[in-house]
């Protein structure tokens, strides 16, 4: 049975794991060793995996003329080819490497684009397929190529001259060999999976023996045990990765249906729980919930990935392993962040949002966190992951935990989040024709002596959200005046909501259909402030945020209210 990472490793141990895992990989990557990824090249490919990512024929013609749209960002090559361009966007320059813009050409489906497609798999081999070092050879990387180079196979090959047949198997089992030789000494996460998938992938769509596809699936089996989580979430927490995930292995499992073999068992129960848990993750207007890494949501993958879904069971609305809550009546959803953050190894997308939630009604989202932008500036990153930027309490401006800034350490092991939560109680109070929960965190409790406390509940017909925020000393103390207590109870709004101060405290909040929340505190005055969407399709978006100060040694217990009104809100006189 594979074993899961570490929750709390320190960052001296995960930088002194990895810089040994990058020796070893050296080590089985030089002279010495570098024989093994030569041998015997497949005459021929058996099986071509399908693609479930959407691809756009417009795309085509920009590659064509140079113009490469990767990860935010548009490189005009200027004639030469991509790969001899020096591009600071190491984003741009893996997804370059990952090929997985093949698709918008096959997708073109002109002979101009399929020429173009080979054009630019020739220079790949010139510049970059006999040197094993760079960007180009990051076994993540080289996993995306190798799934991407079988997906689009027959585009490819079809009418190709034979030199470039050759040319295009000798390199992909070079790359096999080699992923093979380093995946044993990649750090857990989604990029391991991905390459356990990839070889899975070759173990049927090219001539391999019977031991050759026993090891992939075994490899892969443990891989997914590892990683998937009993209620279908993803160790990291991450609802993105889930997708991202899923893009694989639901062409996987049919590669192996059409291959009339037997598929590991944790692929199919795995994609089995993944499916019905991105659904957990969706809002009534298609986006799924920004947490732990979730930023813009691209609906055309989500639907893509739904129309695999055979159960079409009611989503859970309580996922204990993924550390989530989910309240569902009449028009109303409420998801919630209710666990531990993810192991420390895999920590570096996670964010410091213990408790927060948002709230959609119909397609209308109205609290939000805010996201993260991950095409945007590096440095709003931080600001995305700190507990100020969720829908939930910040205590005396400090965030729950803390991210790595060290740049020599960001370059070995990302931004890991430290110091976060240790301890998280929920408990589900679902009754009386209502949902709800009362969850609380320690986040604070080393630091303050303060812990807090948050109980939720949605009414039967989804139109009144009631909350109660809680705050305790160290072993259920009272909290003594003076102490580091300023609390701030924050609601971020989503960009499409309208504010209005009404005459007595109370906020409206007015959506783009016409219909209209109202939030109410009676133990504390709300203000209205600015804040940042940075999950927006353009880039960071200015919004409001509803925001309760308090003194918590002052008032332990604040309630607070959204209830929607049953008639149209009256525009104040302009």
């Amino acid at each position: 049975m594979a074993k899961r990472p570490g929750r709390n490793l320190g960052t001296g141990t995960l930088v002194a794991a990895e810089l040994w895992r990058r020796a070893r990989r050296r080590i089985r990557c030089g002279p010495l060793h570098r024989w093994r990824f030569t041998g015997r090249t497949p005459d021929r490919l058996l099986l071509v995996p399908s693609d479930l990512r959407l691809a756009d024929p417009l795309l085509a013609k920009e590659i064509y003329y140079g113009r490469f749209h990767f990860s935010g960002h548009v490189v005009d090559t200027g004639g030469l080819s991509p790969f001899q361009v020096k591009v600071a966007d190491i984003g741009w320059v893996k997804a370059l490497h990952g090929f997985r813009w093949l698709r918008h050409l096959r997708a073109a489906a002109t002979d101009l684009s399929s020429a173009n497609a080979r054009a630019l798999v020739v220079d790949w081999i010139k510049h970059c397929g006999s040197a094993i070092a760079g960007p180009a050879w990051e076994p993540g990387t080289v996993a995306k190529r190798i799934i991407a180079w079988l997906q689009y196979a027959a585009f490819l090959l079809n009418d190709a001259e034979p030199g470039f047949r050759r040319a295009f198997l000798k390199s992909l089992a070079v790359q096999v060999r080699y992923l093979r030789a380093v995946a044993g000494e990649m750090p857990p996460g989604k990029e391991r999976l991905r390459t356990r998938a990839a070889l899975a992938f070759v173990s049927h769509a090219l001539p391999a023996s019977a031991s050759s596809l026993r090891n992939a699936a075994r490899y892969l089996d443990a891989e997914l045990e590892m990683q998937i989580l009993p209620d279908g979430g993803h160790i990291s927490r991450n609802p993105l990765t889930l997708l991202e995930i899923l893009a694989d292995l639901v062409p996987l499992r049919q590669l192996y249906t059409n291959n009339a073999s037997q598929p590991p068992a944790n692929l199919i129960a795995s994609i089995d729980r993944m499916i019905p848990a991105v659904r957990f993750f969706r809002h009534r207007d298609g986006s799924l919930a920004r947490f732990n890494g979730m930023g813009v949501t691209l609906h055309e993958r989500v639907a893509a990935t739904l129309r695999h879904d055979d159960s079409l069971a009611t989503p859970l609305l309580h996922a204990p392993h993924s550390g989530y809550d989910r309240l569902d009546m009449g028009e109303t959803i409420v998801i919630a962040d209710t666990g531990l953050p993810p192991p420390s190894a895999l920590s570096g997308a996670a964010h410091a949002g213990c408790l927060s939630f948002e709230m959609s009604s119909g397609n209308q989202c109205y609290i939000v966190n805010c996201g993260v932008d991950n095409y945007g500036p590096a440095d709003l990153r931080p600001l995305a992951r700190a507990t100020a930027a969720h829908s939930t309490v910040t205590l005396n401006e400090t965030s729950q935990a803390r991210f790595v800034h060290h740049r020599s350490v960001q370059n070995i092991v990302g931004a890991p989040l430290t110091n976060g939560p240790t301890k998280v109680d929920c408990k589900r109070i679902d009754q009386d024709g209502m949902q709800g929960f009362i969850a609380s965190h320690d986040a604070y409790e080393k630091r303050f002596g303060i812990r807090h406390e948050r109980e939720m509940q949605l009414s039967q017909n989804g139109t009144l959200l009631d909350g109660i925020e809680r705050f305790f000393g160290r072993n259920g103390m009272a909290i003594l005046p003076g102490a580091k207590d300023n609390a701030a109870i924050r609601f971020h709004l989503h960009p499409g909501v309208r504010p209005e101060m009404g005459t007595n405290g109370e906020i409206y909040l007015l959506g783009q259909s016409g219909e209209c929340w109202v939030f109410l505190s009676p133990d504390i005055s709300a203000r209205l402030e600015e804040s940042v969407f940075f999950a927006s399709t353009g880039g960071a978006r200015r919004t409001f945020q509803i925001v309760l100060p308090v003194l918590v040694s002052m008032t332990p217990a604040i309630r607070w209210r959204f209830v929607r009104e049953t008639q149209p809100h009256n525009q104040p006189d302009t």
